[in-house]
């Protein structure tokens, strides 16, 4: 015959699986906690990985933004000059940082009344003719030297999103396309330039 249980061997019954829970307990939570700082370790390699790629394609569009410029601003004065624009002057990245206000073009074709903003990019997009839609609203009171002079706009994209260039010619913007080893402006002889 089996001996009767007691309420001493509930107690202890009691006891011991409260000792195991607390024991298992303890254990996840260990386990949690590595696993937490493996994850916290793991996040800030990540994030290490991510600051690293992010400067890496911001050099890498920089170079490709200064490429783009470099082969738009030695045509600029003959582009103009062959639309009626008598461009005499270039100043590329042209900036200014005064209160409020901090504005960069990436060349800036001037000549006695009139002057034009160039934006240039590796590839144009709609947003980037928007933003430059809205900079130019702006240029005059960042510019305010330039405030008496016809200011015209134009954008430059070695590519050109699909019909970003109709786009920006029907918001009044030049465009530039690559020709060959150069340059051209595309805008038809019916364009009429928007001034700003």
């Amino acid at each position: 015959m089996s001996e009767p249980v007691t309420i001493e061997d509930i107690y202890q019954l009691f006891r011991a699986s409260a000792e195991e829970f607390d024991r298992r307990l303890r254990e996840s939570d260990r386990r949690a906690e590595e696993a937490k700082l493996e994850r916290d370790r793991s996040m800030a390699e990540l994030k290490r990985t991510v600051e690293r790629t992010s400067r890496a394609v911001d050099s890498l569009t920089t170079r490709w933004g200064r490429f783009v410029e470099e082969l738009v601003e030695p045509a600029v004065l003959r582009l103009f000059q062959e639309k009626g624009i008598d461009i005499k002057e270039i100043y590329p990245r042209a900036r200014v940082k005064r209160e409020g206000i901090a504005m960069e073009i990436d060349i800036l074709a001037v000549d006695d009344t009139e002057l034009v903003l160039v934006e240039c990019k590796s590839r144009l997009s709609k947003d980037d003719v928007d933003e430059f839609l809205e900079k130019l609203t702006r240029f005059k009171i960042a510019f305010p030297h330039y405030k008496n002079y016809q200011a015209y706009g134009a954008v430059a994209g070695i590519e050109i999103n699909e019909g970003i260039d109709r786009y920006a010619y029907k918001k009044g913007l030049f465009v530039i396309k690559p020709n060959g080893d150069t340059v051209t402006i595309i805008n038809d002889s019916n364009f009429q330039p928007m001034t700003w």
